[in-house]
């Protein structure tokens, strides 16, 4: 049994694309807190994402032991900081206009729990370069996407309309959408998930 600790409709669809067959449980965790926590330690993006991914998978794992739980979790870094999912879209125009004209560096953490543990884990990066959009590129991709730019990291969707904004991307594809699959389909196979 396959459960994914994650209500990312993203991450559902790659892995229903994927032929899988699972289970989804919202993992309960203070995801916040953890980066606090972590950033006073100083981890590196790799470290703190793992860290975020890992709290999801062991936290369902505690009500499905036997379970093969998938945990996956997503950073945007630029300028030494993190940005999150915009709460709103006056947030998601600021960061839209702080990522205009920039890299930034996209790292996606996935990890498998059985038996209350961690057996696998992987993380991939993606560096991620806008161009120097203007006001009105950037307001009509917001048009054209809607409310859907508010449920991803840096507000914006690399399967939509959202791709008229960058200039180059290097690094996977599944990465910059949240899961990294391949890694995580041939993990599934090694552990006889699937």
């Amino acid at each position: 049994m396959i459960v994914l600790a994650s209500r990312s409709t993203t991450r559902i669809s790659l892995m229903q694309n994927a032929g899988l067959k699972f289970d989804v449980e919202v993992a309960r965790i203070d995801e916040r807190k953890i980066e606090e926590e972590n950033s006073q330690i100083g981890y590196t993006q790799f470290e703190l994402t793992a860290k975020l991914a890992e709290a999801k998978a062991l936290s369902v794992s505690e009500n499905h032991p036997q379970a093969f739980v998938v945990g996956a979790d997503q950073t945007l870094h630029i300028n030494d900081s993190y940005l999150h999912k915009p709460a709103d879209i006056g947030t998601l125009k600021a960061q839209l206009d702080l990522l205009r004209g920039k890299t930034h560096m996209l790292c996606s953490a996935v990890c498998v729990a059985h038996n209350n543990k961690i057996v696998w884990q992987h993380q991939g990066l993606a560096q991620m370069t806008m161009h120097d959009f203007t006001d009105q590129e950037r307001d009509l991709v917001m048009e054209l996407e809607g409310n859907q730019l508010l449920q991803s990291v840096g507000g914006y969707r690399l399967e939509g309309p959202s791709i008229r904004l960058f200039e180059q991307i290097q690094g996977d594809y599944f990465t910059v959408l949240g899961l990294p699959l391949l890694p995580l389909l041939s993990a599934l196979r090694e552990l006889k998930a699937i």
